[in-house]
């Protein structure tokens, strides 16, 4: 079953010095990250809940350039590589992707195997994962993860340690929406439900697990990527540009 967005990939040249500027602009508190081994990228985590943002850089562009690694770390490479910084890619969070694989297989899907994944957290720790990924671009469909529920970080603790924060804007913040401006809009819903399953209504938006998805039309949106987020009442409202994405913050 799709979970909704498990997290946005925000490629940064500095994934540390990118966590400051965060905290200080979103008032989020950046709380985890660690390295990709193998894949050559290192990232830092703004946990919302079960929902986060993943700041990611790359530390070593042979080991990103290799089959074995994560395509992840490619996008977010060719984002740093055009020169600019912002959103590459992003995930739905479900609760078994290899039946999501399958079933997706089956109705004509070009996505690929589901693939286990780690990251060594501060602590030694090591955080484990499986994806499976389509084709992977800012205007494209977003890769599928689920998480191994358990440790440090996805263990039933620290899931309701993150439920119950309150981040230093003043209290919990989710995610409620992502605006997406792609090159054409109804390719690019086609692509999305061929790859999938997921279908946007005429307005380009769709649903997955509570949290709205739109693409629009690149050449008359006004503005990058859109992330609208939602904190508790009486916390501050927002809406700026960080990353090379537009952040808007309302009360509940």
């Amino acid at each position: 079953m799709r979970l909704g967005i498990d997290h946005l990939v925000i490629a940064v040249p500095d994934p540390d010095a990118s966590a400051a500027v965060l905290a200080a602009a979103l008032g989020l508190a950046v709380t985890g990250g660690g390295r990709h081994e193998l894949g050559g990228t290192h990232n830092r985590l703004a946990f919302l809940g079960d929902t986060y943002l993943e700041l990611i850089g790359v530390f070593d562009r042979e080991l990103v350039a290799t089959p074995e690694a994560s395509p992840v770390g490619r996008v977010a490479m060719a984002v740093l590589d055009a020169g600019r910084e912002g959103l590459a890619t992003y995930a739905l969070a479900t609760d078994d992707v290899e039946a999501e694989v399958e079933r997706l297989r089956a109705a004509g899907s070009p996505i690929g195997d589901a693939v286990p994944g780690s990251r060594r957290r501060a602590d030694g720790e090591l955080v484990r994962w499986v994806t499976a990924f389509p084709a992977l671009g800012p205007d494209r469909p977003p890769f599928l993860i689920e998480h191994e529920r358990a440790g440090a970080e996805w263990g039933p603790d620290a899931r309701s340690a993150r439920a119950a924060f309150r981040h230093p804007v003043g209290g919990a913040v989710r995610l409620e929406a992502l605006t997406i401006p792609v090159p054409d809009v109804p390719a690019a819903a086609d692509r999305y439900r061929v790859v999938l399953g997921i279908v946007f209504d005429a307005a380009g938006t769709t649903r997955v697990g509570g949290q709205a998805i739109t693409l629009v039309d690149a050449g008359s949106f006004d503005g990058p990527p859109v992330v609208d987020l939602v904190g508790e009442p009486g916390s501050a409202t927002l809406d700026l540009v960080l990353f090379g994405i537009r952040w808007r913050r309302r009360t509940a």
